[in-house]
């Protein structure tokens, strides 16, 4: 995905932050690359905002969402297809 006025900042542009953000907001990001982000997010007021909202979005989701289970199989699917997609548009 190209952002319109994309910035490298921290050594990542807009788009690879975005590519990243699901994994850095569920911790799944390793040291080095987590650090990137951060420096990024604090360099860049257009990721901090969208990122903002985004997490709010997945806290809020998965608030509504406690207690409900999907099979193993349909979140797999899920994951994947958000792959394939690209991640937050």
């Amino acid at each position: 995905m190209k952002i319109a006025n994309e910035k490298v900042v921290g050594g990542l542009s807009c788009s690879e932050v975005l590519d990243r953000l699901s994994d850095y907001l569920d911790g799944d990001l390793p040291g080095a690359e987590r650090a990137k982000v951060e420096e990024h997010l604090r360099g860049c007021e257009g990721c901090t905002r969208f990122g903002g909202e985004f997490r709010a979005t997945v806290t809020a989701l998965r608030a509504r969402l406690v207690g409900v289970a999907a099979p193993p199989q349909v979140r797999e699917r899920l994951r994947e297809a958000l792959r394939r997609e690209g991640g937050p548009r």
